[in-house]
């Protein structure tokens, strides 16, 4: 069997579709797999040794110049990239109208949630074959329920597994202080952010214990705060890193807590202690979750759970106490 997966962004969501990935070949011989997934994220996937081959596209870069030439000459060797193959599915995770129209592009049998399931009703206009997934299930769950529905098995005696854990995702970009945890203080708005004094507790903590603290960044914002953090000397602003070299930090990390980010959940697959942050939403659907072979599972704390740094720290080096012994 052949197919394709079309989950594209974004972090967070393309992680959270390995374990998917993972059931199927569990369950099926011989199964090949093609993903199509924005560029920024094309490392994802290839991860996976179930995934045979990645189809990036870039709809984010696109959308910024959509009438010019160039765009169009790009898109359509895309299209053409794509087309190379027939699939028995075309399986569309995302729900999104933009994910369904890709979809359309491919050559097979095109499947998705129903109008009821998807997050964007609309989507399901593009697809042959609907599957009706509960919405109020984690988003991991969701994945899973609908690819063993499209591919035809139950996820019965399968344990939740992303697959990545023991990837060799190469050399970091420069040599790291041992041992060390990762801060990831950055996150999408203001609102979500925890407090700087949080963060300096945590590092004064990390330090008491001769544990350096690691802090990447992403914008300016970011970049500002890893650097006034860093003042103290157990803390580290890391230069500006790509995906993969993040992957590799988070894996000989002694542990990782940080906000609702999409490096969170990669830090949960790499089987990393982790808390996950969530100062102003709910972590039911989009929570942390472990793979079921590690011995404990990540931790999501929410709300004005999270304000109580002390207890938050506790916990965390309780995990990091746990996996050193």
């Amino acid at each position: 069997m052949k197919i394709l997966i079309v989950k594209t962004s974004s972090l967070g969501d393309v992680v959270h579709m390995l374990p998917a990935i993972s059931d199927a070949h569990a369950r099926i011989p011989n199964l090949s797999v093609d993903w199509v997934v924005e560029e920024n994220f094309a490392e994802v996937p290839a991860w996976h040794a179930g995934v045979s081959r990645v189809i990036p596209v870039a709809l984010r870069r696109w959308r910024k110049h959509l009438f010019s030439a160039a765009t169009h000459a790009e898109m359509q060797t895309w299209r053409n990239n794509l087309q190379q193959s027939t699939y028995d599915v075309v399986l569309d995770s995302q729900g999104l109208v933009k994910s369904a129209v890709l979809g359309c592009f491919a050559q097979g049998t095109r499947h998705g949630y129903d109008r009821h399931s998807s997050r964007e009703p609309l989507a399901s206009i593009g697809y042959q074959r609907h599957h009706a997934i509960a919405r109020d299930q984690h988003a991991i769950t969701r994945n899973r329920l609908l690819t063993a529905a499209a591919l035809g098995y139950t996820l019965e005696g399968l344990p939740l597994h992303y697959g990545i854990s023991q990837h060799a995702f190469g050399a970091i970009p420069a040599p790291l202080p041992q041992p060390y945890i990762v801060a990831l203080h950055g996150t999408s708005r203001p609102a979500k952010e925890w407090a700087e004094s949080h963060w300096q507790k945590l590092i004064q903590a990390m330090a008491a214990r001769g544990i350096h603290t690691l802090l990447p960044w992403g914008n300016t914002r970011e970049h500002e705060r890893a650097t006034r953090l860093a003042q103290h000397p157990h803390a580290h602003c890391l230069p500006r890193c790509r995906l993969g070299e993040l992957a590799a930090i988070l894996q000989g990390a002694q542990g990782v807590i940080g906000m609702d980010t999409g490096l969170m959940h990669l830090a949960a697959a790499l089987d990393k202690p982790s808390i996950a942050l969530y100062p102003v939403t709910a972590p039911a659907l989009t929570g942390l979750l472990g793979n079921d072979s590690n011995h404990y599972q990540p931790l999501s704390v929410s709300g004005d759970e999270t304000q109580d740094s002390t207890k938050v720290i506790a916990t965390f080096l309780a995990q990091l106490t746990d996996q050193r012994s």
